[in-house]
């Protein structure tokens, strides 16, 4: 799909997740040790002492999904695991929910992205 053609809320609301899904693996390589700290310790315990493999991976994982909710096909795909990730991101580190309250706001336009490409069934 062509980003020229599409309505500027749909080319609003994937720039939007996507920008959100872009930062974090960027700055993590500036500052690396900014981030490591919204693993949650299980995560980082698992991995010790290799936390900034996981940081990089996850970063990753992060800039193949706003690629893919921009310029890929079945957007809804990456915009439901953007949506699961950024859900599972707050319920996992509830100490910093005065911080990560936002990416819920994300999720919900993830959710939307998702909602509006999922495919529909034309026969009753």
């Amino acid at each position: 799909m062509r980003l020229k053609r599409l309505p500027l809320f749909e080319l609003l609301l994937r720039l939007s997740v996507a920008l959100a899904f872009l930062y974090p693996p960027v700055a993590a390589i500036i500052d690396p040790y900014s981030w490591i700290g919204y693993f949650p310790a299980f995560m980082t315990d698992i991995v010790a002492p290799h936390e900034l493999v996981l940081l990089h991976t996850f970063g990753v994982l992060e800039a193949l999904i706003a690629f893919w909710i921009i310029f890929g096909k079945r957007p809804w795909i990456p915009a439901g695991l953007a949506a699961i990730i950024l859900v599972l991101i707050v319920m996992t580190s509830p100490a910093q929910f005065p911080i990560l309250f936002r990416d819920l706001s994300i999720a919900l336009s993830a959710a939307a992205l998702l909602v509006h490409y999922y495919p529909r069934s034309t026969t009753t």
